[in-house]
């Protein structure tokens, strides 16, 4: 067994996005004047980051909504390595010692061509796992949503990892993939991409108050009209802005109004509630867009995607949000977090102060 010797953080990723995790979590901690340093290995789906310091408070530095490209983070606890696969439980048992209880248990795997074939000795796994964790008195009998969820990612048969996490600082989801579907009507796949920003990047609060039917809103680049659907789904006006066509279906909700122009250059006759973008331009661009819409007062709330270079996107990301954040003239809220339905971009969640 190997417990880690100073507090350490499991973050999930993206695969092929573990530098740029593994540059955000050092930057996080060096601004924290906290030291240590990130073990990552492309296409992994994971990043280990170990603090030098027994005492660094290292989880506290890194507030999850804070992060963007970590899918799930959480406190390791162990890295249980050279198992003998007839009997896990035992290490595991061990590992948890001094741990208290826990009000749930995730059985995981990265989300990688090497940890996907892990999902079926995952389940197996944890059906042997959770009663014995209740006999121990490390798991509650039924699922306690104030207590810490105990994490356990398989990274092979005889190598597993041990993980805590905070509910109120952590993804609600196993793996920190919420399982959506595309509903038949979509007009598009990116519909994915917008319902899922909604879950992760509002909090239930935010969802209850901000999204209400009457409300307007706009979609700049919406052909063929994907986010123009998820938001006529939650019963709002949509001025549709591309010079592209819509799906026809669209106009039949009575609530979409298609206006052929270009999405960097209209702008509305009077404030809206909601704005969203996913056009395909250079992240500096559009936030430099993005910024004006807030600094001229076009929009209360917006949720719109920055799309990465190949090359040192943690980089690229983080300058684009500070330049949006500079030139917006003041924000109430700004998230952003590579999602499970994005690829080489970010999405980014952002509120005005109130009037």
């Amino acid at each position: 067994m190997n417990a880690p010797a100073t507090p350490s953080l499991l973050c999930y990723c993206r695969t092929g996005f573990e530098p740029e995790l593994a540059a955000e979590l050092t930057d996080h901690a060096a601004e924290a004047g906290l030291s240590g340093y990130a073990r990552a290995n492309r296409d992994d789906g994971f990043v280990l980051f170990h603090a030098t310091e027994p005492d660094a408070p290292l989880s506290q530095a890194m507030p999850w909504r804070s992060l963007v490209f970590a899918r799930q983070k959480m406190r390791l606890i162990a890295d249980l390595a050279e198992l003998d696969p007839s009997d896990r439980v035992s290490p595991v048992m061990e590992a948890l010692g001094g741990q208290g209880r826990f009000g749930d248990l995730w059985m995981e795997h990265p989300d990688s061509d090497a940890g996907k074939p892990l999902s079926g000795l995952a389940r197996a796994f944890g059906n042997a796992l959770r009663p014995a964790l209740r006999k121990r008195g490390f798991l509650t009998d039924a699922v306690d949503a104030n207590r810490p969820r105990l994490h356990v990612c398989l990274l092979a048969g005889n190598h597993l990892l041990l993980g805590r996490s905070d509910p109120n600082d952590s993804a609600g989801w196993p793996q920190g993939i919420p399982r959506l579907r595309l509903h038949a009507d979509a007009p598009s796949r990116s519909a994915l991409k917008l319902e899922e920003a909604l879950l992760a990047l509002l909090t239930p609060r935010e969802r209850e108050t901000l999204l209400k039917p009457g409300m307007r809103a706009a979609d700049l680049g919406a052909a063929p009209g994907g986010w123009t659907w998820v938001l006529t789904r939650q019963h709002m006006y949509v001025s549709a802005i591309d010079n592209g066509p819509l799906q026809p279906a669209l106009h039949d909700t009575g609530l979409v109004d298609h206006q052929r122009a270009d999405g960097f250059r209209w702008q509305p006759d009077r404030t809206l509630d909601w704005m969203v973008c996913d056009m395909v331009e250079q992240p500096r661009r559009v936030a430099e867009r993005m910024a004006t819409w807030f600094r001229e007062g076009w929009c209360r709330h917006a949720i719109f995607n920055l799309k990465l270079p190949m090359k040192k996107r943690w980089q690229e990301a983080r300058s684009s949000l500070d330049l949006f954040a500079e030139q917006a003239d003041g924000l109430a809220t700004l998230r952003a977090r590579q999602l499970y339905h994005d690829r080489e971009e970010i999405t980014v969640f952002a509120s005005a102060p109130p009037r």
